[in-house]
């Protein structure tokens, strides 16, 4: 149904209010107008471009909440964190990321977008990776963006955390990893703690 354009800004307002990291063209496609389109309305409306919300998002609200290791130091850009709990970051594959032969992905990135990912979702200063079982269910390409989703599945003893990362190119799966977390403390439970210092 194609909607006026006063009907349709307010409704891209909405949907960049309830995602902030949504692209143009997904936008495009919701709307069933152009990319051009987009951007044109966005312009109008002073929202600015994708890596911008992205970067705004991000500095607001995890620069403080990231222990484990610099917000800098995370592959991908991560946009949401509620630490002991879920994450999700962001990775556009580019030309530096590929095999130069088939513009694929080279699987370290993956999973260091993965695993840097499952390190930002422990709320603990020593956070570190113990063990990981991973795999890649699609090769991704040159100028697809990996959305990488961290959740925290269990404590799995006193001193380490099962964190799930599943990553994404639009609904597709490509990737999936199961990491064993150590930290040097464990959640807030309550209850006696033994270790002398």
């Amino acid at each position: 149904m194609k909607r006026n354009k006063k009907e349709r800004q307010q409704l891209l307002i909405d949907t960049i209010k309830g995602n902030p990291f949504v692209t143009d063209e997904e936008l495009a496609e919701k709307f069933s107008v152009s990319v051009q389109t987009i951007r044109l309305d966005r312009l109008e409306l002073s929202i600015p471009e994708l890596r911008e919300r992205i970067k705004n998002v991000a500095e607001k609200r995890l620069s403080d909440e990231i222990r484990a290791l610099p917000i800098d130091e995370v592959i991908g850009e991560v946009i949401d964190v509620n630490l002991d709990q879920n994450a999700i970051s962001i990775l556009d594959i580019n030309k530096e990321h590929v095999f130069k032969r088939n513009g694929i992905a080279r699987g370290h990135h993956l999973f260091a977008q993965a695993n840097s990912l499952a390190v930002a979702v422990i709320d603990d200063e020593l956070a570190l990776t113990a063990k990981a079982s991973i795999l890649f269910t699609r090769s991704v390409r040159e100028n697809e963006r990996v959305v990488a989703k961290a959740r925290v599945l269990d404590t799995a003893s006193s001193d380490r955390s099962n964190v799930e990362v599943n990553s994404y190119v639009g609904s597709e799966l490509v990737f999936k990893g199961e990491f064993e977390m150590y930290r040097s403390c464990q959640p807030e439970k309550g209850g006696e703690n033994e270790n002398s210092h």
